[in-house]
């Protein structure tokens, strides 16, 4: 057992999000992977990228990480009860970004380790590659 996604995870997880992203034919996406603490474990921002998605794709993860759900669920959260999810911006120090990307990933036994965060085309398609990534690492989806 590990308690956070090594640098090869990572990277396989980063890896196999942007090959999920050419086979789509996306927009230059960009992968932050974090450690359940926040911290990050890997980056890539593909050419074409704008300049903040670093932040963007850190804070989809972060915020999943600080609410413990999905930064889908974190939207929804946000529909549901704006000021409050408003609020949280302040209190997180990487931010939080309510809107589809950042997923949560166990190690085998099922045990939060971390979370990976994509941006760079329409959210939805942010979550399939996040998604797609964490499947191909080995890893696991937190539920």
């Amino acid at each position: 057992m590990t308690s956070r996604p090594t640098l090869d995870q990572a990277n396989r997880i980063i890896m196999a999000g942007l090959e999920k992203g050419h086979a789509l034919g996306l927009k230059p996406l960009s992968i932050a992977v974090l450690d359940a603490g926040g911290h990050l474990v890997a980056f890539q921002r593909e050419d074409g990228a704008s300049m903040l998605r670093l932040q963007i794709a850190s804070a989809k993860a972060y915020g999943a990480l600080a609410l413990g759900v999905s930064s889908r669920a974190i939207a929804a959260m946000a529909a549901e009860r704006p000021s409050f999810v408003a609020s949280l911006g302040h209190l997180a120090t990487e931010g939080i970004v309510p809107a589809p990307g950042g997923i949560l990933i166990a190690d085998n036994s099922g045990a939060l380790i971390g979370a990976v965060g994509v941006t760079g085309d329409i959210s939805d398609n942010d979550e399939l590659c996040a998604l797609a990534g964490v499947e191909a690492s080995g890893l696991k989806i937190f539920k």
